[in-house]
């Protein structure tokens, strides 16, 4: 086990994830006019429960837990992105990370402040 992961826990496992998840929301927003593009999402859980894993690459975690979402109602021309449910995925998301990288500053602040004996 390295040093950074007694100090931080799964935090930094799960900002990588969250980071990676935004990028493939936010390109499933841009694609919402693209005809046949198929919606993506990480099942956060299931990628955050591969990547714990002994040896497991944060890569090959995130890859596995990427599913095509299943579009409520889907288009005539493919593409199977919802404008409003990607939307939401993303800011909720957006808020998971912030509240995680917020976690990791405080507990680093904290390093800090106990380095320079205050």
């Amino acid at each position: 086990m390295a040093l950074g992961d007694d100090l931080f826990g799964v935090h930094e496992k799960a900002l990588s994830l969250r980071s990676q998840r935004l990028g493939l929301l936010a390109s499933n927003i841009a694609n919402a006019s693209t005809p046949g593009y198929k919606a993506r999402d990480i099942d956060f859980a299931e990628a955050l429960s591969a990547a714990e894993k002994p040896g497991a690459s944060m890569a090959a975690a995130a890859e596995s837990a990427t599913k095509y979402r299943v579009p409520l109602q889907p288009s005539l021309d493919g593409n199977t992105v919802e404008l409003n449910t990607e939307q939401t995925q993303f800011a909720e998301n957006a808020v998971a990370y912030q509240t995680t990288l917020a976690f990791l500053n405080g507990r680093i602040s904290t390093l800090t402040r106990a380095l320079k004996g205050e």
